[in-house]
């Protein structure tokens, strides 16, 4: 559970403190008041670059220049992000400098914006994001077995670009890359079966999935093998061409048969509501405590009974989400259920207070 949060010079907030009891959360004010940055600090609370995917540099409040820093007391311990002018990002668990990867054992994070309201129809990176982000939450050392797997392929694009011709360069990398890729492939489908099993009638579409579009590898064939055999290719293409990086993930809306891409608007945001609905779930029933969920606007595309069925969704499962909205009439079915929090903007400046 997060109990504190403090923002110096991060976007728009100079100095913001705040504390939080457990419940549900709601952060209201107008556009551009600074609720989905708050957000964003709480996101930074995990590994990887955000739910802004924005560079530490870009973090940095202006026009002071300071750096940034976020502080949180979470899950029994404190933790600190903070970054440079220069683009440079640390994290401290417990007073001790540690790796990003390190935040993934101290709490899981989910969250849903409105930038992956096209996740459906978008290339196939997001929905990649998604499904890396919701393993993630399962196996702590996901995020470790995809860095490794990321560099060996940067480093074969590498002598791919540049026509080395050495095999062994090739045949170490391949190697690392199949090594990585095992266990990539092997928690993502343990997710995708997760999240398909977690998924309740409860007013949300149920989505099935796959996994789709990963390689050509021949059935049994080993990675490396393959990656090996398609050298020639690769280096005319100046890149790798098969692998879990070029993995898609594949929903359809079950009850109508329907490939999520050819749903409604309003029917792909429920089906993403839904997977969420049922990873928070499967981070429950394997540690005990719901995830951080952080939903950015979420109410703003539900009808009024639908947005009731999620709020009591997420208190049944003893979530602490995390939603921001223009109003608080949005969320006026979650009563006395949940903390809120009115964000105003101060000339530039964003000040947060709760509300009684």
């Amino acid at each position: 559970m997060l109990t504190r949060l403090s923002l110096s010079h991060f976007r728009s907030h100079r100095q913001t403190r705040l504390t939080f009891d457990g419940r549900p959360v709601v952060f209201h004010g107008p556009n551009g008041a600074g609720k989905t940055n708050v957000l964003e600090a709480l996101s930074l609370l995990s590994p990887g670059r955000g739910l802004r995917r924005a560079a530490p540099v870009d973090l940095v409040r202006r026009p002071e220049g300071l750096g940034w820093k976020i502080g949180a007391d979470l899950d029994g311990h404190e933790v600190e992000a903070q970054g440079t002018v220069e683009g440079v990002r640390a994290t401290r668990i417990d007073g001790k400098a540690v790796p990003q990867l390190a935040l993934s054992r101290i709490a899981r994070v989910l969250w849903l914006v409105p930038a992956m309201d096209r996740l459906w129809i978008d290339g196939a990176e997001g929905r990649r994001r998604f499904l890396d982000r919701s393993a993630l939450s399962l196996f702590p050392t996901h995020g470790e077995a995809v860095l490794a797997y990321e560099k060996a392929m940067r480093d074969r694009n590498r002598l791919l670009k540049d026509d080395v011709r050495d095999p062994g360069w090739y045949a170490a990398l391949e190697a690392r890359m199949a090594e990585a890729a095992e266990e990539i492939g092997a928690n993502r489908r343990a997710t995708v079966e997760r999240l398909a099993a977690g998924q309740e009638d409860e007013g949300f579409p149920v989505a099935s999935l796959s996994i789709d579009g990963q390689d050509d590898v021949a059935p049994g064939e080993d990675l490396a093998l393959a990656l090996a055999r398609g050298r020639e290719r690769d280096r005319a293409a100046g890149r790798t061409l098969l692998g879990p990086h070029r993995a898609d993930l594949a929903a359809r809306y079950a009850a109508k048969d329907q490939p999520a891409d050819l749903c409604s608007t309003g029917e792909q945001k429920a089906l993403l509501i839904s997977l969420v609905l049922a990873n928070v779930r499967a981070v429950r029933a394997d540690t005990g405590a719901a995830p951080l969920l952080l939903l950015d606007e979420v109410a703003a595309h539900l009808d009024g009974a639908r947005a009731a069925l999620l709020f009591d969704a997420l208190c049944a499962m003893g979530a602490q989400a995390f939603l921001t909205g223009t109003g608080p009439e949005a969320f006026t079915s979650l009563g006395a259920r949940a903390q809120r929090f009115r964000v105003t903007d101060a000339q530039g400046v964003t000040e947060v207070e709760e509300d009684p």
